[in-house]
């Protein structure tokens, strides 16, 4: 793995762990099918949450959620309906959520983004 992965996957390790602290049941985890790829998926009161995450080490090119393109969030849509479908679980209540991880040195922050809409 080169440093971008690396960073990701830090990254998703600690929203992982920022969620279960917060009383989420992690599903999954870099669920992946031919549509595209769910990093977190977690069970947090009725609801079914989809997460992605995006890891920053500083804010030269935007904050991390910025980077959650247009043609991204069709991919997380779609790959979401799949999972749903593939699982038997059409009647659930779904959210999408976003989590930011800021790292600087060897400190980092969680901006956990919750029921994110986008327009698409």
């Amino acid at each position: 793995m080169y440093k971008p992965h690396i960073l990701g996957k830090n990254g998703e390790d600690i929203a992982t762990e920022y969620l279960m602290q917060k009383g989420y049941k992690i599903i999954e985890r870099n669920f992946y099918c031919k549509i595209g790829e769910i990093d977190i998926i977690a069970l947090k009161d009725e609801y079914l949450v989809f997460i992605e995450v995006k890891t920053r080490s500083s804010n030269n090119y935007g904050v991390p959620s910025e980077s959650v393109t247009k043609e991204k969030i069709k991919h997380l849509y779609r790959t979401a309906r799949y999972y749903l479908y593939t699982r038997n679980l059409q009647n659930e209540f779904v959210r999408f959520d976003v989590i930011e991880v800021y790292f600087k040195n060897s400190e980092y922050k969680v901006n956990h983004i919750m029921q994110i809409i986008w327009n698409i």
